[in-house]
């Protein structure tokens, strides 16, 4: 059986990402802070823009981290972890807490996971669409 390789997300493509995501949110009038992760969950790049709320750099690395995790974007997971729901506890069942609002978006090249982008800082629609605008800068 033969894998092909696919190369993995750059500092140079992660730095693009967060241009293009704080571009989206600085023409929609928010401030935000961006979470660059590689697909093994370590920080490739980030920025807060001065203006943001401190707590936001949190956010968009929690963000980045569960789309990560889940592979899939964190928008789609917010119905999945109301009490009751499938993923309702599992928060404490990882090593680190997981943000379940969106934002978070799994980076991919060849239908593979490389990464993950996560906003945070404007209303919840509004960071995913700034996340999946930076993602159309990839393509």
């Amino acid at each position: 059986m033969s894998t092909t390789a696919v190369a993995p997300l750059t500092i140079d493509e992660a730095e693009t990402l967060i241009t293009a995501a704080r571009r989206a949110a600085e023409a929609a009038g928010a401030t935000v802070s961006v979470t660059v992760l590689d697909a093994g969950g370590h920080l490739l790049a980030f920025r807060r823009d001065d203006r943001a709320v401190l707590i936001s750099g949190e956010t968009s690395t929690r963000k980045a981290y569960t789309a990560l995790q889940l592979n899939t974007p964190t928008a789609d997971l917010v119905d999945a972890v109301q009490p009751g729901a499938p993923f309702h506890t599992l928060p404490t069942a990882l090593d680190r807490p997981l943000l379940f609002i969106a934002g978070g978006v799994p980076v991919r090249r060849d239908g593979r996971l490389i990464g993950a982008i996560g906003v945070g800082g404007g209303a919840p629609e509004q960071d995913h669409g700034f996340a999946t605008a930076a993602l159309e800068t990839l393509a």
